[in-house]
Formats: C-alpha cells, structure tokens, sequence
C-alpha cells in the first residue's frame, strides 16, 4: 500500500467533546484533511513542540523520552498511521538504533508529538485517507483566499471552535513589551501555558 506524507494543519478545542481536541493533518499533495480528537495533555504538548518560543522549566513526557532517546543513540524515523478501527487511529513509530530498525506500536497522539522533537515525517496509507479524510469545500478556492481564511474556515466546518484570545479581559493590552515578556516568563516557569500563549500572542500582534 502506498503512503501519504501529512504535515500539520492546526489544532483545535472541541466545543462538543469537553476536554477533547481536532488534531488536524493535511495531505502534502492534496486537499484531504485528517482530523484526529485527541486528549488536553498531548495537544498540550504538541502545541509545544510547535511553538519554538514555549520551552517549559521541566521536561514533559514526549521531552523526555526525546531526551531518552538521544542518550542511548535511538531516533525516530518515520511515523505511520496504519490502522482506523472504529473511529481510533492506530500509529507505529519507526525506529533506528545501530542501524538496526524496530517497529513499535503507539497512540496516534503521543507518536505526532514525538515526530515533532524528532523532526521524523509523519505518513498514513492511502487507503485510510481515502476512508477518513475530507475534503473541505473551501479548498477549491485555496489558490485565490489567504491562508488564515481558509483555516478559520477549515475549523468551522469541523465544527470545532478556535479559541479566541481575548486581551482586552486579560489586560495584557495595557502592558509594555518588557512587562509582557517578563509575564511570558513567569507564566511558564509556573507551567501556566494558556497564560503564556496569549502572552505570545499579544507579542506577537505588537
């Protein structure tokens, strides 16, 4: 069966599924989407490993498996979604040590975050994403909308909600840039990272 490479679309809170996330994968040569729920902590994480700014004071659990891994001389080379039973994805983390390669098996979640600290492709089969992926009806116009359009349009047909940072409530429109990257600081060390990522944001927007 052929393979599909997938990169990462966006992830988004549930209104529907308390304390659940879409993960959403996007082919790289086509206009399918993957959406995949997933659990608070691994879209924690995976949000992480996305935004390069956020480094927490402690390592999480796919931080120290990286930190694991890189020890003993193991890489991740390849992650696959091979299996969709009943609505659950199924992955397999290829892996590589001494040049020799081991398949092991793992949540579709935990091995997406692990394929963003390994900087390890992420593919599934042909044949699942003929079964489970979508095509949104705003990806006909991708070449002629920007792209932030056709996310904000991408969540909404999932029927998922981006969650929207509202500033003015948390007054960190009132701070200066020192006081906001001060705030960005301690709202990590505390481990509050929805916190931090509004601080980011706001840094951002400046």
């Amino acid at each position: 069966m052929s393979l599909v490479r997938l990169n990462i679309k966006g992830i988004s809170y549930s209104q529907t599924q308390s304390g659940a996330y879409a993960l959403i994968l996007s082919e790289v040569d086509g206009n399918r989407k993957l959406p995949i729920v997933i659990g608070a902590f691994e879209a924690q994480s995976i949000a992480i490993a996305l935004e390069k700014e956020i480094e927490p004071p402690r390592p999480l659990t796919h931080d120290l498996f990286k930190s694991f891994s890189d020890r003993f001389e193991i890489i991740i080379k390849k992650v696959i979604i091979h299996k969709l039973v009943d609505g659950v994805f199924y992955a397999s983390l290829v892996c590589e040590r001494n040049k020799i390669e081991e398949i092991i098996d793992a949540r579709t979640s935990d091995a997406i975050a692990l394929a963003l600290r390994f900087s390890a492709p992420i593919f599934t089969y042909k044949t699942i994403l003929e079964k489970a992926g979508i095509i949104l009806k705003n990806d006909s116009e991708k070449q002629e909308n920007d792209l932030t359009s056709n996310d904000d349009l991408l969540f909404e047909d999932l029927k998922f909600e981006k969650k929207e940072v509202e500033l003015k409530k948390d007054g960190y429109n009132n701070n200066s840039i020192e006081q906001l990257h001060q705030l960005l600081t301690k709202a990590v060390a505390s481990e509050d990272y929805e916190a931090a990522a509004k601080i980011r944001d706001e840094i951002s927007k400046r």
